[in-house]
């Protein structure tokens, strides 16, 4: 490893400044997971790493709005065990906790990972499904990017050189809404995916007609890919296994991986339509189990409620 030189700023003030000393010669570091990996091989040389490690304040995880606010220095792992997550947006936490192993959880930070933009990362797929977008911060100012506009290439993003990912939202699930995350995972299961599906589908009223899906892709491509064609096929379509085919084979048309010892270019596009079907019908499920246990949530409420009334008298 060549030498460097390392900064450990205080505050975002701290972080900016050292940026603009060095300019594109310095690389942000946080849980470094894969970074210094990077720099082993030589495949990254910065002349200094600015570590993010005692910034503090951008590591919380909050409800806003009846959405989801994300600090971009929280780690993987605080996302996984976080206990609103896990009972407003459970397919967050079931996707975070597929990323390689608990000791990389412990260390890698969701925007650190989102910057890093490897396409065959777990969380991008389900984050685009549920419509999040990412507060990019400069020393100029603020701007909030869709993730499905973020990732341009492999390893490349829409970000400019001197901006950090601070925060990470994702907005309230439509009512009658179920996601869901699939991995497939043939190797070991700290692997990267050969191929990766998250799906969120929202049904009508009546439960019949799909009102709205957004669908992603992972280990597909140059980027994590949106399948937009594939969501199209779904808007308006009663529920039906006729549906999910259609907008498996438009998903599948939307690939457009490469061979590696995780299966050949054609395999992998195979298992994105298979995948994605699979989570169409995982969402489904979902949807349907809520609707099933929601008259039994309001009898808890009901009972808490009459509890709490006689304690007062």
């Amino acid at each position: 490893m060549i030498p460097f030189e390392y900064r450990t700023p205080k505050n975002l003030k701290e972080v900016h400044a050292a940026l603009k000393e060095f300019g594109s010669d310095a690389k942000l570091i946080a849980g470094g997971t894969a970074l210094i990996i990077m720099m082993k091989q030589r495949l990254v040389r910065p002349a200094c790493l600015i570590s993010l490690r005692s910034v503090r304040g951008y590591n919380g995880i909050e409800a806003s709005n009846g959405g989801l606010r994300i600090g971009g220095l929280a780690t993987h792992r605080d996302v996984e065990t976080s206990p609103l997550v896990r009972r407003r947006w459970p397919v967050l936490a079931e996707t975070y906790h597929h990323v390689a192993t608990l000791r990389v959880r412990n260390m890698a930070t969701v925007g650190g990972g989102l910057a890093h933009a490897d396409p065959n990362q777990d969380p991008p797929p389900t984050l685009i499904a549920l419509g999040a977008t990412v507060k990019a911060t400069s020393a100029s100012g603020s701007r909030v990017i869709p993730l499905d506009q973020f990732f341009t290439d492999y390893y490349e993003t829409v970000l400019n050189p001197d901006e950090i990912i601070t925060e990470v939202s994702i907005p309230r699930l439509p009512p009658n809404s179920g996601a869901a995350y699939l991995k497939f995972l043939p190797r070991t299961a700290d692997d990267y995916a050969t191929v990766s599906a998250a799906a969120l589908l929202t049904l009508d009223k009546t439960g019949k007609t799909i009102a709205d899906a957004r669908i992603a892709l992972g280990s597909a491509g140059n980027t994590p890919i949106r399948a937009t064609e594939a969501e199209a096929v779904l808007r308006g379509q009663p529920v039906k296994p006729e549906a999910f085919a259609e907008a498996a084979e438009k998903a599948k048309a939307a690939a457009d991986p490469v061979s590696d010892f995780r299966g050949s270019a054609g395999y992998k596009k195979e298992m994105a339509g298979v995948f994605v079907r699979r989570a169409l019908e995982k969402a489904l499920a979902a949807i349907r189990e809520a609707a099933r246990s929601k008259p039994a949530r309001k009898a808890v409420k009901a009972i808490r409620k009459a509890t709490t009334k006689g304690k007062k008298r």
